[in-house]
């Protein structure tokens, strides 16, 4: 699952509308929308403001496949 279908389905599972979620983040309904639509280029502070009302931030997680170096 991508980071934008997480937020989605988070957001979702507790009901609130993308302009609700944008309200209690602290974030713009821009940001939300974009998020949730999975653009690329993303400030990782305001993803967090995000991810932090359901419990989580985001880390660094091992690729499921081998690194190139």
């Amino acid at each position: 699952m991508n980071l934008a279908d997480f937020v989605k389905d988070k957001r979702k599972l507790v009901r609130l509308t993308q302009p609700e979620l944008a309200e209690k983040a602290g974030v713009g309904l821009r940001f939300i929308r974009e998020l949730e639509q999975g653009k690329e280029t993303l400030r990782l502070d305001k993803v967090n403001q995000v991810l932090q009302l359901f419990g989580y931030e985001v880390g660094a997680v091992p690729k499921t496949t081998t690194p190139n170096y």
